[in-house]
């Protein structure tokens, strides 16, 4: 998740209980993200090429600020997180900070487990279609649960995005790919993703991530659409739905998120529910700003 929480949600007592998958490669996903069923690694810009694929930052040019909350009720976890992304410049960049606090139930004891991270995702427009980035996150991890390890460092996440065509975008990361020290709450992982637009109003996402850590070697993968409705005058609005399978987790996912887009700032909540192997339900917003924003000719060249 990303972002400055400017506005919170209210979320239902209602909401249901279930085990997660408590770890930074889920915990750092925001609103878009986790509507379209985690499937952007092709086409992440902004605050979302933080947790995703730190390439696709050259994909648009715009200084944006954005935050967000997001509450998810397995773990009666907060997630909050706060981005400043500049990709306007020859070497497009985020500042970020997210913090995940969490208050879990394990043998009938409820404990806590809190994670800060911060860092810098930088990117590189290599080609006039070939994009590589990477993002440095210091980490730190408390818990008191029992089995836990209090940690923090660094972790570093490298990654590629291939403008194919106007269309078509291909994306792979790896997250975590290098810790000063390793934690379970970072496994080490890589991804690889497509991002379609077959309409100006109209783009197609899917996504898979294998985790290299850990005996399972676990895949996750999903996809999404996003369609962007345009109003008479300056205002947009997305609509998103998606799904979302984790193999080790035994766990299906379904997702959906809406959004209201101004010239100067944007909205988006999204929502994500289990319906196969539990019942966990997030529910996640954030609220960015823009600055100077400008087109993305070189990416169109030849």
């Amino acid at each position: 998740m990303r972002t400055l929480v400017l506005g919170v949600l209210t979320v239902s007592a209602l909401l249901g209980r279930a085990r997660a998958e408590n770890d930074s490669q889920t915990d750092l996903l925001g609103p878009r993200e986790v509507a379209l069923g985690e499937a952007m690694r092709g086409g992440a810009t902004g605050a979302s090429a933080i947790g995703l694929n730190p390439a696709g930052l050259p994909l648009n040019r715009e200084l944006v600020f954005e935050g967000g909350y997001g509450y998810r009720a397995s773990d009666s976890a907060s997630l909050i997180a706060v981005s400043a992304c500049d990709s306007t410049n020859a070497m497009p960049g985020c500042f970020f900070y997210d913090h995940a606090g969490a208050s879990p139930e394990e043998g009938g004891m409820t404990g806590k487990r809190s994670t800060h991270v911060a860092g810098l995702a930088l990117s590189r427009l290599l080609a006039p279609r070939v994009m590589i980035g990477a993002t440095t996150k210091y980490y730190h991890f408390d818990s008191d649960m029992m089995g836990d390890t209090k940690a923090s460092g660094f972790v570093f996440d490298l990654g590629a995005t291939v403008r194919v065509s106007h269309l078509i975008n291909l994306g792979v990361a790896a997250q975590n790919l290098w810790a000063s020290e390793p934690s379970p709450r970072f496994p080490r992982a890589i991804g690889a993703g497509l991002h379609a637009q077959p309409l100006p109003s109209l783009a197609l996402g899917f996504d898979m991530r294998w985790k290299l850590d850990g005996e399972d070697h676990s895949a996750r993968y999903g996809g999404g659409a996003e369609l962007f409705l345009r109003s008479d005058g300056s205002l947009g609005f997305p609509i998103r739905i998606g799904g979302l399978r984790d193999n080790g987790l035994g766990a299906t996912y379904v997702s959906g998120g809406v959004g209201l887009a101004g010239l100067k700032w944007g909205l988006d909540i999204a929502a994500r529910r289990e319906v196969k192997g539990g019942d966990e339900t997030m529910v996640i917003g954030s609220l960015r700003f823009y600055g100077p924003r400008m087109p993305s000719s070189g990416l169109d060249a030849d």
